[in-house]
């Protein structure tokens, strides 16, 4: 029990030190989109253990919108030489050993080039290199403090401040307590929010391959009927493969050795990347959709997971936090200039109204999607292939879908703008 009470004041405390909520202390400390505010980050776990590439052997797709924010912060500098630009998207369906159908989808980042100035579609990170260089970032700022390792006791929240208590007895009071501890979100849980959603007969299997032949930048969606396997490209001749199959047979998956495994994989890569083998531990992780009822109450507001958490067969996942922490920092900076309480309810209540519908459309869409492809019924199967193929020859609605994976379409938050 620490002997001093005297709670630490600031103007925000973030609960979670993961990717959104670093990234959400930055964009809240940096000033980038206007008056910068003070910012204290409790996380639970230990800097250096989350940076290491056994705890984490996911990978993050940054969208073209993510990545300007990312500019804005000075975050893409530092992450220069560890990231993947994503040139093409290739979108198909099939069996295994059946291989692709004829009809697919295609997106290349030339083709929208006017809009986004000849930049990728995306950038494919590490999830360890993106921690670093948040890590590196945040040690920069001098208007962020990084409590951790410390865990989170309790918040109460009072008309006038959030007091959050750690388990060692220090206090932080602050004018608002932002949630991004995950989909399990212990603050959210002590608020009494709420959340709907459901699990999916699905894991997902995370680890890297290396082949032989390069991956031009070219992320790949397959759809099977057990579910979606992406092969999305990394730096040098390999490429991160998320694949999704059912539980059991996950379950049978990772219980291979790396030989078989790799003949499993390369039963579903083909050819076109020559001989696949994988490249490190593999991970697996359970599947579901889940939302918070509510994303505000008053002095609190949730970001990332624990507003949200949808299947990553779009790899969208962080990038809605991001949205969430660039629409956040619009609604507080704007609220500060004009004199008003940032943890009102009144003004939470605007990014609650911006940021809803944003998440649960695409929550719904990734829901849909993995629903209509994950099976092996043939008529279903020929209105999906069908689908792909007229949308793909019809290019309008191809460049809609191209912008809207970019993240450039709707209404953007200021650091999302370039």
């Amino acid at each position: 029990m620490s002997e001093n009470k005297t709670p630490r004041e600031t103007d925000i405390v973030i609960a979670g030190g993961g990717l959104v909520g670093l990234t959400a202390a930055l964009a809240l400390a940096s000033g980038a989109a206007g008056a910068p505010f003070r910012v204290v980050v409790v996380d639970a776990l230990d800097p250096k253990s989350v940076v290491n590439a056994a705890y984490d052997g996911r990978n993050s797709s940054i969208a073209y919108s993510s990545w300007r924010l990312f500019e804005a912060l000075g975050i893409a500098d530092r992450l220069q030489g560890r990231e993947q630009p994503i040139n093409d998207i290739l979108v198909t369906d099939g069996k295994v050993r059946e291989g692709a159908s004829p009809m697919f989808l295609h997106f290349a980042a030339a083709e929208i080039a006017d809009e986004t100035g000849d930049a990728p579609l995306g950038h494919f990170v590490e999830n360890r290199h993106l921690r670093e260089a948040l890590l590196e970032a945040v040690a920069a700022c001098d208007g962020i403090e990084l409590i951790a390792p410390a865990k989170v006791a309790d918040v109460t929240y009072a008309p006038g401040h959030a007091l959050m208590t750690l388990e060692d007895g220090r206090t932080i009071k602050a004018d608002l307590c932002v949630a991004a501890d995950g989909r399990g979100s212990p603050v959210r849980e002590k608020a009494g929010i709420k959340t709907i959603g459901w699990g999916y007969d699905q894991a997902g299997i995370v680890t890297t391959m290396v082949h032989d032949r390069p991956h031009e930048g070219v992320a790949q969606e397959y759809f099977l009927p057990g579910g979606p396997f992406a092969v999305l490209p990394m730096t040098g001749n390999r490429s991160s493969l998320v694949w999704t199959e059912t539980k059991t047979v996950a379950a049978d998956l990772m219980a291979l050795d790396d030989d078989a495994f790799a003949a499993e994989a390369q039963d579903r890569f083909g050819t076109y990347l020559g001989d696949c083998r994988p490249d490190g531990p593999r991970w697996s992780y359970p599947l579901s959709l889940q939302l918070a009822r509510d994303y505000v109450k008053p002095r609190l507001a949730l970001v990332g997971d624990a507003a949200h958490g949808i299947h990553p067969l779009a790899g969208q996942g962080y990038n809605l936090g991001v949205r969430d922490v660039a629409a956040l920092v619009d609604v507080l900076v704007e609220s500060r200039k004009v004199g008003l309480d940032i943890g009102a309810l009144t003004v939470l209540d605007r990014y609650q109204r911006w940021r809803r519908f944003d998440s649960t459309a695409l929550a719904v869409m990734t829901d849909g999607l993995n629903r209509l492809f994950s099976n092996d019924i043939g008529p279903l199967r020929v209105v999906r292939d069908l689908g792909l193929g007229l949308v793909n020859q019809f290019g309008p609605a191809r460049r809609l879908f191209m912008r809207q994976a970019a993240g450039a379409v709707g209404d953007l938050p200021t650091l999302m703008r370039g």
